[in-house]
């Protein structure tokens, strides 16, 4: 196992805990919450904003001095419903109370305190396939460029069938060039059903200075600092990840592998 590969720390409780500083890097923070009916979680944002995701199950929300109400629906990430999500400002404070079993992942990112507290899911939450082939995937847009809902946050949910491929063609977005392409930092937290199968996923750069090929499983998250971040999907087990994106610029350009750049062409057409 690589340093970009994180393993739960714990059966219960807060799981996951990736920090700026824990991940050697400037923006993206992940945190995880697997809790059990009546057990609680809650936190301060301090400088950071902060976008709870309801993975599965149903809590009990609390945030920027309001009362939220039961949050959540699906018991299964891979029911592909749309998920519970709540944007919470910097400067602000959440706590959860779980109802039934329930994962809630906090992903966060510096905040400038220019947008309130507000429900970003599910309504407004719509699973959408991209790719074609076995390059085909679903995504659970929650808060990419598109929805003006943040400061610097990017996230999103992606489903891929098993057998195919995701995060793919290869492409990297490690330099603040835009509009050329932009600096973001990204976190993948992955699920796999069935849960004792297994994922692939690559990070390398161009030149080769990085390059880890990681077999994930039901619950690790993968860091990508700089590089491609290809993942693949073994016949047999399903693939979900959420993605956690943040840099200097809310904004989302990439580029493409050489070896693989005639594909993404291709299949622009």
């Amino acid at each position: 196992m690589t340093n970009l590969q994180r393993k739960p720390t714990a059966k219960s409780g807060k799981v996951h805990d990736i920090t700026p500083d824990s991940a050697g890097w400037g923006y993206v923070g992940f945190a995880l919450y697997d809790l059990k009916p009546g057990e609680t979680a809650s936190e301060t944002t301090g400088d950071r904003e902060v976008i709870l995701v309801v993975v599965e199950g149903k809590t009990k929300v609390t945030a920027a001095g309001k009362d939220w109400g039961e949050m959540g629906e699906r018991m299964s990430v891979f029911e592909r419903t749309p998920p519970h999500c709540l944007y919470v400002p910097n400067g602000s404070d959440w706590s959860l109370e779980a109802t039934t079993p329930c994962k809630v992942a906090i992903c966060s990112a510096p905040g400038k305190g220019n947008y309130e507290a507000q429900r970003l899911g599910p309504d407004g939450i719509e699973l959408t396939p991209r790719g074609k082939g076995n390059n085909t995937r679903f995504i659970n847009n929650i808060a990419m460029e598109g929805r003006d809902v943040c400061d610097s946050l990017l996230v999103t949910e992606v489903f891929t069938p098993d057998g195919n491929w995701s995060s793919y063609p290869s492409h990297r977005h490690d330099e603040d060039d835009f509009p050329r392409m932009t600096y973001l930092e990204e976190t993948y937290y992955h699920r796999l059903n069935p849960s004792d199968g297994f994922g692939i996923q690559r990070v390398y750069t161009d030149d080769g200075s990085l390059d880890e090929v990681m077999a994930v499983k039901d619950g690790d998250v993968v860091l990508v600092p700089k590089g491609h971040h290809p993942c693949g999907a073994p016949y047999g087990f399903e693939m979900y990840y959420l993605n956690v994106m943040a840099g200097p610029l809310r904004k989302w350009r990439f580029e493409a592998a050489p070896e693989v750049k005639w594909i993404m062409d291709r299949d622009a057409d």
